[in-house]
C-alpha cells in the first residue's frame, strides 16, 4: 500500500501543497490534471528522486517510510516518459540491471529476466541495442527493467507519449497484462481518458 500524507514540494516557483493519497496493494490509480498543476513532481517525490524539494509529509510504501530513503531502496520501478534506456546495453543487459546491482543470486536472475522476455514478447530482442528497437519494443523493455526486481510499487510517468495509435494500444494491453499477472501496485501519470480508463482501477484528478 503507497501512502502520501500532507506532502508539500518545492520545484522552484513551484510547490505541491499538502496532497494525500492512498493507493492500496495490487491497485492501479491513474493520476490525470493539467499540465503543471503536480503530477510528475508528485511522482518524482514519490521515487525519491526530489528529495530536496519534500518540505514537509511522508510517504509510505507497506508501511514503511520512505520519504528520505534513497531511490535504490525504495522499491519502485519507474517508466519515464522518455523511456531512458542505457544506449550501451542490450535489452538483456537493461533487464538485467536491478537485479545485478542488487546482487540477486545468477540462477534466478536469469529466471527473472528470462520469464519476463517471455511474457513481454522480448525473446527475439535480447541482443539488440536501444537504436535497433522500435518504440513500442523500447517501452516493453523499459517495463521489463522497471518490474525486474519486483517493486512494491510501479510508476508510469506519461510512459505512452509519442506511439503511434497501434503500438499505444498494445503497449497499454501489455501494462495491465503484467500489473495484473505481477500483482503489483502501479501509479500511472496519464493525459489521456482513454490510457486511464483502459488501464486503472481508479482515477484520482489533481486540479
Amino acid at each position: 500500500m503507497l501512502e502520501v500524507k500532507g506532502l508539500t514540494v518545492g520545484v522552484g516557483e513551484f510547490l505541491l501543497s499538502d496532497f494525500s493519497l492512498s493507493i492500496d496493494d495490487g491497485e492501479c490509480v491513474a493520476l490525470m490534471g493539467p499540465s503543471g498543476c503536480g503530477k510528475t513532481t508528485l511522482m518524482e517525490a514519490v521515487c525519491g528522486l526530489r528529495s530536496g524539494g519534500v518540505l514537509s509529509g511522508t510517504i509510505l510504501l507497506g508501511g514503511v517510510d520512505i520519504t528520505d530513503l534513497p531511490p535504490g531502496a525504495r522499491m519502485i520501478g519507474l517508466v519515464p516518459q522518455d523511456v531512458a534506456l542505457f544506449p550501451t546495453l542490450t535489452v538483456r543487459e537493461q533487464l538485467e540491471f536491478g537485479p545485478k546491482l542488487h546482487r540477486w543470486d545468477r540462477d534466478e536472475m536469469r529466471d527473472r529476466v528470462e520469464g519476463l522476455a517471455s511474457e513481454l514478447g522480448l525473446t527475439g530482442l535480447m541482443d539488440r541495442l536501444p537504436k535497433g528497437l522500435s518504440g513500442g519494443e523500447a517501452r516493453r523493455v523499459a517495463l521489463g527493467r522497471a518490474l525486474a526486481l519486483r517493486p512494491r510499487l510501479l510508476c508510469l510517468d506519461e510512459a505512452l507519449t509519442g506511439l503511434d495509435e497501434a503500438r499505444h494500444d498494445e503497449v497499454l494491453q501489455v501494462i495491465r497484462e503484467m500489473i495484473d499477472r505481477e500483482g503489483v501496485t502501479a501509479l500511472h501519470v496519464t493525459h489521456s481518458r482513454k490510457e486511464a480508463d483502459a488501464i486503472a482501477d481508479r482515477v484520482v484528478v489533481m486540479e
